[in-house]
């Protein structure tokens, strides 16, 4: 299964429904391996904001991802086409800071995408595929999530008003479904919200051709609904897109009721700790061998998943019974030293840090000091010790880094961190 982008260019414009500015999105072809990453052409070096959910800004009524100025508003509805259609990696400029609203449905990044056509690349794409049920709430949303072939959302939502009540739908994520079943569905709000939301400087630029707006009777305005189950729909196509923020494809069924942009996300980060995830390995054991000098019995590292430049990079350790350590920590009660989680950590990181210098096989980083090291419960054999480190600074060969350690999903360990990177 290759990864797939655009054949042409995608080109959509129009005026933002947060901000109220007018915006065109261009959405071009990029290289294997990229994902998606939206571009701020507007802006001084015209800054790249990956949309992944470590960029998320905001959940408050849409998704924003980006930090300080280099932002970008209400991702869902460009990144929900985009999942429904597989493109794996794609450029998104912008000359403002959100994409246009059109008529408030997916329909208009759709029919760009769609009319620009995909190709497939080189690689294989990243697939999240979840191999146990389980269940997470998030706020009033709740998910209950089980394994599935492809991505399935069954969805329920709920409000207290004559048009909606109680709404659920049932729909497979492929391009057929989501053009026929849920592109087409609009934004919705309550006009007893209009003045406060506007106080927070939101929906500024929502109208009554972009929004559906609800007064306690009914629509205002002439508008009429496309489906009497539209509301649902709309909610649907949005967990589609925030879960696009995962990086990856995702085979699974997710149940969702009364969900939120909050809880998509929350959901999204869930699934990237606990889902199998097959494809796009950043760097294998190989490539780890040819960067950092540690070897048997003291390489604690087997896989590195995900990089960010230099700004993030997760990296996974198989823990096993055959380990070295476990044959006097402790007989007959196998635990996983702290300092090796620590360790382990340490090592991701120094990967981390070594892609950044030229001629890494003639480096070695030491680290310098360990901060707010806190161990939240053991590792033991069997365990895959998921550890993600984040750059907080960086000064040349020297760099402050956070560490969390993760099993199933649940933080195991987690750590600041002094390195500093010297020669051999």
């Amino acid at each position: 299964m290759p990864r797939r982008t655009l054949a042409g260019v995608a080109v959509v414009r129009g005026t933002g429904l947060h901000t109220g500015r007018e915006a065109s999105v261009r959405c071009l072809a990029a290289p294997a391996g990229q994902g998606i990453v939206f571009q701020r052409m507007d802006l001084p070096g015209a800054p790249r904001i990956p949309a992944r959910i470590t960029e998320v800004q905001s959940t408050d009524r849409r998704t924003a991802l980006g930090e300080g100025a280099a932002t970008v508003q209400t991702v869902e509805h460009l990144l929900a086409a985009a999942a429904a259609l597989g493109l794996d990696d794609l450029t998104v400029e912008l000359d403002g800071p959100e994409p246009p609203i059109g008529d408030g449905s997916f329909a208009p990044f759709l029919a760009a995408l769609s009319e620009a056509g995909t190709r497939e690349i080189p690689g294989e794409p990243v697939v999240y595929r979840v191999t146990a049920p389980f269940q997470l709430v998030e706020g009033d949303a709740s998910y209950v999530v089980a394994p599935a072939r492809s991505l399935r959302l069954t969805t329920t939502i709920e409000w207290s008003h004559p048009l909606i009540g109680r709404q659920s739908g049932a729909y497979e994520i492929t391009p057929a479904e989501f053009s026929r079943e849920l592109a087409g569905a609009r934004t919705f709000g309550f006009l007893h919200e209009a003045e406060a939301l506007r106080a927070r400087g939101l929906a500024l630029g929502a109208g009554l051709d972009s929004t559906l707006v609800l007064s306690d009777e009914g629509l205002v305005g002439d508008a009429t609904l496309r489906w009497p189950d539209e509301f649902v729909r709309h909610k649907s196509a949005d967990i589609l897109g925030d879960l696009a923020l995962v990086g990856g494809r995702i085979e699974a069924h997710v149940i969702a009721t009364k969900p939120s942009h909050q809880g998509n996300i929350a959901l999204a980060r869930w699934l990237t700790r606990t889902a199998q995830r097959d494809g796009g390995v950043a760097m294998d054991i190989g490539r780890i061998l040819d960067v950092i000098p540690h070897r048997y019995p003291f390489l604690l590292v087997d896989r590195i998943l995900e990089v960010e430049g230099t700004k993030r990079i997760v990296g996974i350790k198989n823990v096993t019974i055959n380990e070295p350590f476990f044959q006097g920590h402790f007989p007959g009660h196998p635990i996983m030293p702290g300092v090796l989680i620590i360790e382990a950590m340490a090592q991701v990181g120094g990967m981390l840090l070594l892609g950044t210098i030229e001629d890494p096989d003639q480096k070695v980083v030491y680290f310098m000091s360990l901060d707010n090291v806190k161990f939240r419960r053991p590792v033991l054999p069997g365990d895959q010790l998921r550890c993600e480190l984040e750059m907080l600074q960086n000064r040349g060969r020297t760099c402050r880094m956070k560490g969390v350690a993760y099993v199933d999903g649940n933080v195991v360990a987690e750590a600041e961190m002094m390195a500093r990177v010297v020669d051999r």
